[in-house]
């Protein structure tokens, strides 16, 4: 008898256990359901370039110069800085922003934030640099970010846009609104174009002998379809509609590339640096490193960038949604 005493005891004091767990659990996944539903937070982070150019610089003559060669250094270099508080009235500002694309444009949001907090206080004697990267992606995603870029222009602020790996399609459209663009040799520039790719599964469904049933009001309220049957119709109409935003674009270039023979290099194609330069894409063959340390000579560069604090939840999910968005991409209608 009383070994069942102990049994039920032991069995009573396991279910308590995993209960007291069960309730931890749930009481921890509330908590960080409450805390994923707090507002995501923004902060602008700020970093002198030129400084991080000049403590680069010490350090290496530190290691290469004798002492009394180093202490000469430091003693021109305060010298200098004296001089530069004299006449830093005259200084020109550069803020340095990154903008590196997916298929989704995701970081016009932050591009937003930056360029508001740019444009309250700089002077059309500044300037802004953009070091751009950018494949391209859906059309009012970076329509929305070119949008963006011309908001500079609009306050005749200069605006300089650096390619130093690919800036193709939606990528290459925000930096024809610049005053100056400069690639890398081997940058990837151009592709300049419109493409719609969807797969679709009609014929697999009708050999499943499985009806896909779609009700549309409009006559064009959907031209492609993933399971219904494509109607030469609906692909005709689509296909004015992405010759619309085509010409859209090569407008959008020749209001600010007057240079450009269009008719050339709207063709989808895209090329590397020299050629590009060839062809009037781009204004120089330079790196973004070349173009700000020769400016921080002459300016005071600030590298301006958005953060955004994100809930704990949020980061968890975070990853399934780039997924998600990858996929979405490969099927979504009408991107650069």
């Amino acid at each position: 008898m009383s070994d069942a005493l102990i049994q039920l005891a032991l069995f009573a004091a396991k279910s308590l256990i995993i209960l007291l767990l069960v309730l931890v659990i749930l009481i921890a996944f509330f908590v960080l359901l409450a805390k994923s539903k707090e507002k995501i937070k923004g902060r602008l982070a700020i970093k002198n370039l030129n400084k991080k150019y000049e403590d680069m610089a010490e350090s290496l003559l530190s290691e290469t110069l004798t002492k009394k060669e180093f202490k000469r250094y430091l003693k021109e270099k305060k010298a200098k800085e004296k001089a530069l508080l004299k006449s830093e009235e005259n200084i020109k500002n550069i803020y340095v922003l990154h903008f590196n694309g997916d298929v989704k444009a995701s970081a016009v949001s932050s591009l937003s934030e930056e360029i508001n907090a740019i444009l309250s206080i700089a002077k059309p004697s500044d300037e802004v640099v953009v070091r751009l990267e950018s494949g391209g992606g859906i059309v009012y995603g970076y329509g929305l970010a070119a949008a963006q870029l011309l908001r500079i222009r609009a306050q005749k602020i200069p605006l300089t846009i650096t390619i130093d790996k690919v800036a193709a399609s939606g990528g290459y459209m925000m930096a024809t609104v610049a005053n100056k663009i400069y690639a890398a040799p081997f940058a990837i520039v151009g592709s300049i174009g419109v493409v719609v790719q969807l797969p679709n599964f009609h014929r697999l469904l009708k050999e499943k002998h499985i009806d896909f049933e779609q009700l549309t009001a409009g006559e064009f309220k959907r031209t492609l379809t993933l399971f219904g049957e494509n109607t030469h119709e609906g692909k005709e109409k689509l296909q004015h509609e992405i010759e619309d935003v085509h010409q859209q674009f090569k407008n959008l270039i020749t209001e600010h590339r007057q240079q450009i023979d269009i008719q050339k290099v709207a063709t989808g194609e895209h090329w590397l640096g020299q050629q590009a330069l060839d062809l009037n894409l781009v204004d120089a063959i330079k790196t973004s490193d070349d173009y700000l340390m020769e400016q921080s000579k002459v300016a005071k560069l600030y590298e301006i960038s958005y953060e955004v604090k994100k809930p704990f939840l949020h980061k968890l999910t975070s990853s399934a949604a780039e997924i998600r968005d990858k996929l979405v991409g490969k099927l979504m209608l009408t991107q650069f």
